[in-house]
């Protein structure tokens, strides 16, 4: 990790740089809370940072990793009152975006895609498929509600109506931290929680972010030019270093580019 060299050949104020590129998932190679927190902990803690920057390219993923990650950042820069910085590259969306709610002001790129705030779920219908082939399917469970969505029967009405409760319930939270978050500067005349994107200055005109700048540029306007900048990011698990377990990271590419894909992207 590329912060933890010593510090003591530099002078002049440090500004931690966090990296958040990819999908936020359970698992290795994946953001989530455990991978990060001695990322975010050595952050806040080493160097005596004037303030922490967030490099944030991600498509979202899980709603309760992106809560854990986001509120981690949050206690920590109250703990070290160190202010924090969001600079989003390509995206930030669903879970990206939740991430760049933990800082206290959000920077884009001209072409950066901002937003998605709502909840997904996506899955597939077998039930006629089977039924052709003359395949029966044999499901037995404990418990009348234990084969939620099954794909491989008919849409139950009281499935769907259970799974956008459910949906509501992460909705509602998502919205809650924008607004908490975000404030005042939220743009009240325009519908920010229906699930739809902003690029660049019109997700600025909207509130979803404060303006159009880039990392370096504007955090030297901010701290000065004699700044420092340390990179933070989460070590690649062993076996990965000498390419083995590639199956596992083909599949985490394709999930990750599909999700890509939503954005165009």
């Amino acid at each position: 990790m590329a912060g933890l060299l010593s510090l003591s050949r530099w002078r002049g104020p440090v500004v931690s740089v966090i990296r958040l590129d990819g999908m936020i998932a359970a698992g290795q190679g994946r953001l989530n809370d455990q991978t990060l927190a001695p990322v975010i902990e050595a952050a806040f803690r080493r160097g005596k940072p004037r303030a922490v920057a967030l490099a944030i390219n991600s498509p979202g993923g899980s709603p309760a990793q992106s809560s854990l990650i986001a509120a981690r950042i949050r206690r920590l820069a109250d703990k070290h009152e160190v202010p924090v910085h969001a600079f989003v590259e390509d995206l930030a969306a669903s879970g990206g975006y939740w991430l760049a709610t933990a800082a206290d002001d959000i920077w884009l790129d001209p072409n950066s895609i901002v937003g998605s705030i709502g909840v997904i779920y996506a899955g597939f219908g077998f039930d006629g498929l089977i039924e052709r082939y003359g395949i029966e399917r044999r499901v037995h469970t404990a418990g009348e509600r234990k084969s939620l969505l099954d794909p491989f029967r008919p849409e139950n009405p009281d499935d769907v109506a259970r799974l956008r409760d459910w949906q509501a319930q992460i909705h509602a939270t998502f919205i809650d931290q924008v607004r908490t978050r975000r404030g005042e500067r939220l743009n009240t005349d325009e519908e920010l929680f229906d699930g739809s994107i902003r690029i660049g200055t019109k997700a600025v005109d909207a509130g979803l972010a404060d303006g159009i700048d880039h990392l370096v540029p504007k955090m030297k306007a901010l701290y000065g030019e004699k700044l420092r900048f340390i990179p933070y990011g989460p070590r690649r698990p062993f076996l990965r270093r000498f390419g083995l377990n590639m199956m596992q990271d083909a599949l985490a590419v394709a999930e990750e580019r599909a999700l890509r894909a939503r954005y165009g992207v």
